[in-house]
């Protein structure tokens, strides 16, 4: 094995961890990946690994998992239409429509980023790119995502004012970022919603609990990315500036969800550190001593107290 395979001081700019290796590859998930290396199926330029991190250079160690020659994948990016009635899952027992069947035959294993379920439809993103779809759908970066809503009969007119406000639901409190109405009438509701958290079902749960239930669902955006006017089923890759807005968005994000602390003027003071029981003896008056020290008299009202044992 490479020296740079089992390095674990961290990566350069040409080696990756593994676990990230077989994610791209589209041979596992990291957590997955991490199991099969504990158990002795992975080899990095024909020695076992078993021990996390190994390190390793896409473009000259050689890995195999279960006997198999492990390649690096050029990594794929592809926007979607989805129409309601597919799944997004690439496995499903059932043998329901999925919206992998709609892309081109392409050798990269891709996986949607994300959800939508079955009744719903709009912008989906599909990649074999594991760090970014990771980014894109965990609410720790709050990429927002826009839904166009239809809800059943004319809803109140602080209905954006009510989904903004959120509701309480077992799972926590869930709310949209930004809401407006786009047209009422006495048979329906249109609204455009957006999120920054991406929990099952949530624009139907949400509009459920204010009494309206959803007639059609569709995203319409993610982060940058929108589906403008790509045909229902239709798919075309991401070009490079789109992917890269991408990245930027994620990155930005980042940082609104999770500010820096604040470590200049007005900033919390430090709580202080207790004092240790030894250094809080030294420093204490003893047990009815007053001022300077002096023993004071026992009141009447006094209750005595409890001599403390002292450990020398």
């Amino acid at each position: 094995m490479s020296k740079r395979a089992k390095d674990a001081s961290g990566e350069s700019g040409a080696t990756v961890r593994i676990q990230k290796f077989l994610s791209d590859a589209g041979v596992a998930s990291r957590r997955h990946a991490e199991e099969l290396v504990r158990s002795g199926r992975v080899l990095v330029n024909d020695t076992i690994v078993d021990e996390l991190p190994v390190f390793v250079d896409p473009q000259h160690d050689r890995v195999i998992v279960d006997g198999r020659r492990v390649r690096p994948q050029r990594h794929e990016y592809f926007i979607l239409h989805k129409p309601r009635g597919f799944v997004c899952t690439n496995r499903d027992p059932g043998g329901r429509r999925r919206v992998i069947d709609l892309l081109p035959r392409i050798s990269a294993r891709v996986f949607p980023v994300g959800r939508l379920d079955l009744d719903s439809s709009g912008l989906l993103i599909l990649t074999n790119d594991g760090e970014l779809a990771q980014q894109i759908a965990h609410p720790r970066y709050g990429l927002p995502k826009v839904y166009h809503v239809e809800v059943r009969g004319a809803a109140p007119p602080d209905i954006a004012e009510k989904l903004e406000a959120g509701v309480h639901r077992a799972e926590g409190k869930a709310r949209a970022s930004g809401a407006r109405v786009l047209h009422r009438s006495r048979e329906r509701t249109v609204l455009t919603l957006t999120l920054r958290e991406g929990r099952n079902r949530m624009v139907r749960r949400l509009l459920a609990k204010l009494g309206h239930p959803v007639r059609r669902l569709k995203r319409v955006r993610i982060g940058p990315i929108e589906l403008k006017r790509l045909p229902e089923g239709a798919c075309r890759r991401l070009s490079l500036k789109e992917v890269d807005l991408l990245r930027e968005a994620v990155r930005q994000n980042e940082r609104i969800v999770r500010p820096r602390r604040n470590v200049g003027r007005g900033a919390r003071p430090r709580a202080r550190k207790p004092k240790s029981r030894a250094a809080a003896r030294k420093t204490s008056t003893p047990a009815g001593a007053g001022k300077g020290g002096k023993k004071r008299k026992m009141a009447k009202t006094d209750t005595p107290r409890r001599k403390r044992r002292v450990i020398s």
